[in-house]
């Protein structure tokens, strides 16, 4: 098994030069690349067989890479992510500084804040959001362990991390859903 840094460093080399990598987050293994890098962001899309009018979310470290990305926040967001037990996405409105294909029609982008280590060093490293969308054909069952992700993933990416390939996790994100005028509408539980 490899080590963090090592892992950090080669995920980060191949995002900066376009790639797309599978990595374990804080639920669910995930294909991901740099939010604002719309050629990458395609590459996810056919390779998952995804409609592009479905956005995907994005995973960010902190509140700084937060109002990069949106320039108001609903305090409403603060609190749910202070008063969360579980990871917990939040689907915000008018993003901005992020590729236009990730972002959803609704002009709303779904972001969710990692703890993670390793996704958290490699944000620190690349310095922008990571997308994140479950390691499957779009349709298909998520993967629960890294065992379970189909040999067309894991050989459509450029880069598999080397990390955690015997956790399993069973609980995608809690999704809500956060307008600027305060309204929650609660997507996934």
């Amino acid at each position: 098994m490899s080590d963090i840094n090592t892992e950090v460093h080669n995920a980060f080399e191949v995002i900066k030069n376009g790639g797309i990598i599978l990595y374990p987050t804080d639920t669910v293994w995930g294909i991901g690349c740099d939010a604002t890098n719309e050629e990458a962001i395609a590459k996810i899309f056919k390779l998952k067989q995804r409609d592009d009018s479905k956005s995907m979310i994005v995973l960010m470290n902190g509140d700084r890479m937060m109002y990069n990305v949106f320039k108001e926040v609903p305090e409403t967001a603060w609190q749910i992510l202070d008063l969360s037990e579980k990871p917990t996405t939040l689907i915000l409105d008018n993003p901005r500084n992020v590729a236009p294909n990730i972002i959803a029609e609704d002009k709303t982008l779904g972001v969710r804040l990692v703890k993670e280590p390793f996704c958290f060093k490699l944000m620190e490293r690349m310095k922008r959001p990571l997308v994140s969308t479950s390691a499957n054909i779009s349709g298909m069952f998520t993967p629960k362990s890294f065992k379970e992700i189909s040999p067309e993933i894991v050989n459509g990416v450029d880069y598999v991390v080397n990390l955690h390939h015997d956790k399993i996790c069973d609980k995608p994100s809690t999704i809500i859903k956060l307008t600027l005028d305060n309204q929650v509408k609660i997507i996934r539980k």
